[in-house]
Formats: structure tokens, C-alpha cells, sequence
């Protein structure tokens, strides 16, 4: 019977000290359990122990814990000199390179030499579970444990259980992951797992936008940032961040494993880019150019300032006719005809579609109509969306208009669901299918997004905040513009879009 994971004299064992191996015997060591750190190269596992000890210390030094406590953590981190010392361990955890058979052949070894009752776990997080599973005589104490890159900073852990992992081996790395000062979250066994999975929709729908040639990578990432949403980075930041090389490839993976599902779809894009060695951060050029490793800042070009004389707004969307009346309302003339006047230039606020096809239903020009994105409000920065066919002059017009109280304004071409309702309402898509498919549950899904991404909001609650409904309403309108299967809904959204309820709500 497995030992118990608050035993004092539990044992973690662990196979890799790269920058992976290494982060996971910090945090172990320094939550209270014995730590064997082994590597197959000579002296890997000196090199990697030296390291955890000086974060350790130097986490003594910024006072996050006391001298007596870094150096009990540092006296728990041993070095195995061969595999069998593992022998004795009641966890094993293998953090080596990303290869099947690689790993098939540790846990084939590791078999061995450890007892029935060790629980053994792999931190990949690209490779099946149930596949390296497939080759142990004893799947049922296998399972996925996959921390985050840094792991000390990294607050998050994905417990991954194969077709054959049992409850019991799920629970105590549940309880492990706790007392090591992580938070765990439960994921059935796909590509992916559950945040690289779940933050499929940012980086491939935001590449799809600027190859449509709406806007450019700081439109979009600008946009994400300061126009309601608020997320940290854009997707165009965060993949020069992350690299490029490292991103670009995850897209291919994931939309290969998953038989080629139209919502994980790559770009030719981003692989271009990559095949260039634009990687980002690291090669000092990607989306954006760098120097000293930081992001050389482009200049905005000034707001117009001459304003239109008379603005209608349309009242076919009649919360964003109300939110754009009351900022707009002190800054020039509105006209409240049903249909504008010949001198006025037309305001639109559509949930899902373009301003051609608003302007078209109203019967109004497409040379004076304009979109302007109310969604999230109008409090940060602003979208203005025109028709192939809006006047230049009259474009710079509104844009005064919208920028008269200070507000910066990004100028898009015209889109369906502008940048942030298309999005956010694909982020929010996809976790309702991880939802729907039972790989994780609701509350899990908006705790590994929040920890393992650094979203704002999880991306079910982010559904709430913006309404199932509009959600549905924006996925359908892009679904009929594109007639592209990417945009289709998730049972999950339909369903709870059509009850009233929240994203989540768990069935009984």
C-alpha cells in the first residue's frame, strides 16, 4: 500500500536535473520532503542540486524563509549517483528530454528496481500519458504530474490521469502537489493536457486576424490589453516571449493530435516567421524588435483632431447605441432620426458582425459607416472599424471623435466580431469543449488558465462576464460570415446560453 503523502520520512525521487528536474527539487525540498535527484551525465545531478540550494538561500535572503528553513531544505536534497538508489523512493517523478521511447526506457528501468507500491509520474507536456503507460506492468500507479517552467514561480501543477491511472495514485499527487505549495488541477489524458489546451484560442485566433489584414500585431495585442479584456500580454507578445520556435510547433502538435480540429488550425504565418529564426526575445527580433531584451516602442501616431459636425448611432444593438450615446453625447451634434440625415456620419455597434453587413441591413452607406466595439465598454482604448469602401476623410473624423476625451483609438479594417469579441469568444469556446469533453472540470479549467496563463479571469468566468448569450451570438455570426467549422459552438456554450446559466454550471 502506497505510503502516505504527509509521512515525515516520504521520499521523492527524481530522474532529470535540467531546468525542470532542478525547479521540482526546490520545491520539494523546501515543502518538507526527501529529495534523490539522479541524471544519467556525469555530474548533471551536482550541477542541478548546487542550483536548487542557491534559490533556496536566496530565497532565505529575500526573507521568504528563514535560515533554520533553507537549510533543512538544502539538508533533504541528496544527489543519486545511480538509478537503484531510487530503490526506496515512494515517489518517482522523470523530468527528462520529450521522447516516447526515452521515457518508455526509464519507466521500463525504474520498474525494477523500485517497489509495487511507488508511485511513478512523468512531467511531459506534449507526449500521451496512456502511451509511455502502455509498456509498465503496473499502469495504475502512473500518471501524468506536469509543473511549469519556472517551477518555483510557477504555482501550478496539471495531474494528468491515463486510461488505466487509478483514484488512488491522482490523490496523492493531489496532496503532494498541495504540500509542496502548488495548486493542482485534474486532467484526463489529452493532447495538451489542460492549459496548452485551453490557450489554443489567443495566439491562433489572434495570427488569423492579422492574416485577414484587419490589423497588425500591436493593433491586436494593444487591443487585448487596454480594451476591456486586460489581459496581461497579446498573443503576438507572448509568443515573442515564449519563442517562437517553441510556440509555432505546439500550435502544429496539438492540431495534428486532435485529427486536424479546425479550432486548433495553425497559420502559415507563424511558421514563416519561425523558418526566418524571427524567434522573438531571444534572437532579438520577432512581432516586434527588441534591444537589451527589451521591446523597442513604435511610436502612435496622433489622434485627428477636426470632429465630425453630426453623428447618428444606430439602434439595432441597443446597449451599445446607449454606451457610445453617453460618451459621445458632449463631444458633438447627435442625430436622433430613426434614419441619419444626409450630413451625418453613421456609428454602429455590432455583437458578431461587420459594419457591412450592419450598415447594408439599415439601409445606410457604407462610405459614412463606422463600427465602434462597446462590448467591454468604452472606458479603455477604442476600436474603429470601417468598410472596404468608408472615406478616408470621414474616417479621420470619427476617429477624433472617439478620441476627443482622451481615449486612444486603434483603426481596424473590417471584420466580423472586431478583434476582442472574436477573441475572447474563442478562448471561451474552446474551455467550453474541454468542458463538454469532461477532460477537466469547470472550476479546474479557470484555475490552471489563470495560474498556468496569467489570464485576467478564468475563461469560463470570462464567458459569464460577457454573457453566455452574446458569446453565442458573436460565435454564429463569425460561423455564418466564414462558414468555417472553427467557429462553431460548443454544446456546453448552446446549452447554458439557452438555460441562462452560468459556464459553470456542472450537470448533474
Amino acid at each position: 500500500m502506497p505510503k502516505k503523502p504527509n509521512s515525515p520520512d516520504f521520499v521523492v525521487g527524481i530522474i532529470g536535473a535540467g531546468a525542470m528536474g532542478r525547479g521540482i527539487a526546490q520545491i520539494v525540498a523546501t515543502g518538507g520532503i526527501g529529495v534523490l535527484l539522479f541524471d544519467t551525465k556525469d555530474d548533471a545531478a551536482a550541477t542541478g542540486k548546487d542550483f536548487a540550494d542557491r534559490m533556496i538561500f536566496r530565497a532565505c535572503e529575500k526573507g521568504l524563509m528563514s535560515e533554520e528553513e533553507a537549510k533543512g531544505a538544502v539538508g533533504r536534497l541528496e544527489v543519486a549517483d545511480k538509478l537503484s538508489d531510487l530503490a526506496d523512493a515512494d515517489l518517482v517523478i522523470e523530468a527528462v528530454i520529450e521522447d516516447l521511447d526515452v521515457k518508455r526506457e526509464v519507466f521500463l528501468s525504474l520498474e525494477e528496481c523500485v517497489t509495487k507500491d511507488c508511485v511513478l509520474v512523468t512531467n511531459t507536456s506534449s507526449l500521451s500519458v496512456t502511451a509511455i503507460a502502455a509498456v509498465m506492468k503496473y499502469p495504475g500507479r502512473f500518471a501524468g504530474f506536469h509543473f511549469f517552467n519556472p517551477v518555483p514561480l510557477m504555482k501550478i501543477v496539471e495531474v494528468v490521469n491515463g486510461l488505466e491511472t487509478n483514484e488512488e495514485t491522482c490523490e496523492i499527487l493531489v496532496r503532494i502537489a498541495r504540500r509542496v505549495g502548488h495548486e493542482p488541477v485534474r486532467a484526463k489524458d489529452t493532447p495538451g493536457f489542460l492549459v496548452n489546451h485551453a490557450g489554443r484560442g489567443l495566439n491562433t485566433e489572434g495570427v488569423r486576424i492579422v492574416s485577414e489584414g484587419i490589423t497588425n500585431f500591436s493593433g491586436v495585442d494593444d487591443l487585448l490589453r487596454e480594451g476591456g479584456p486586460n489581459f496581461r500580454m497579446g498573443p503576438f507578445e507572448l509568443m515573442d516571449t515564449t519563442g517562437l520556435d517553441v510556440s509555432h510547433p505546439v500550435m502544429e502538435s496539438i492540431y495534428h493530435q486532435f485529427y486536424g480540429e479546425p479550432r486548433f488550425r495553425p497559420n502559415p504565418l507563424t511558421l514563416q516567421r519561425s523558418v526566418a529564426g524571427l524567434h522573438g526575445r531571444k534572437t532579438g527580433r520577432g512581432f516586434y524588435t527588441y534591444r537589451n531584451n527589451k521591446k523597442i516602442q513604435n511610436l502612435e501616431k496622433g489622434a485627428p483632431e477636426v470632429i465630425p459636425e453630426s453623428i447618428w448611432i444606430s439602434k439595432a444593438e441597443p446597449e451599445g447605441h446607449d454606451l457610445l450615446l453617453s460618451a459621445l453625447r458632449e463631444v458633438t451634434e447627435i442625430d436622433m432620426g430613426q434614419k441619419p440625415s444626409t450630413r451625418s456620419l453613421c456609428f454602429f455597434t455590432p455583437t458578431g458582425s461587420d459594419v457591412t453587413s450592419a450598415a447594408t441591413t439599415e439601409g445606410v452607406e457604407a462610405e459614412r459607416s463606422f463600427g465602434v466595439d462597446t462590448l467591454f465598454g468604452l472606458d479603455g482604448r477604442r476600436t474603429l472599424m470601417s468598410t472596404p469602401v468608408s472615406d478616408p476623410d470621414l474616417r479621420d473624423l470619427v476617429h477624433a471623435a472617439l478620441a476627443a476625451d482622451g481615449h486612444a483609438v486603434t483603426v481596424i479594417h473590417d471584420s466580423p466580431g472586431f478583434v476582442n469579441q472574436r477573441v475572447v469568444a474563442t478562448i471561451v469556446n474552446i474551455a467550453c469543449d474541454i468542458a463538454q469533453q469532461r477532460i477537466a472540470s469547470p472550476s479546474d479549467i479557470d484555475k490552471a488558465v489563470t495560474l498556468g496563463l496569467g489570464y485576467p479571469v478564468g475563461p469560463l468566468s470570462m464567458g459569464d462576464n460577457v454573457g453566455a448569450k452574446r458569446v453565442l451570438k458573436i460565435l454564429n455570426a463569425m460561423y455564418d460570415f466564414y462558414g468555417d467549422p472553427r467557429y462553431r459552438a460548443s454544446p456546453w456554450l448552446k446549452r447554458r446560453a439557452l438555460l441562462g446559466v452560468s459556464l459553470l454550471t456542472l450537470e448533474n
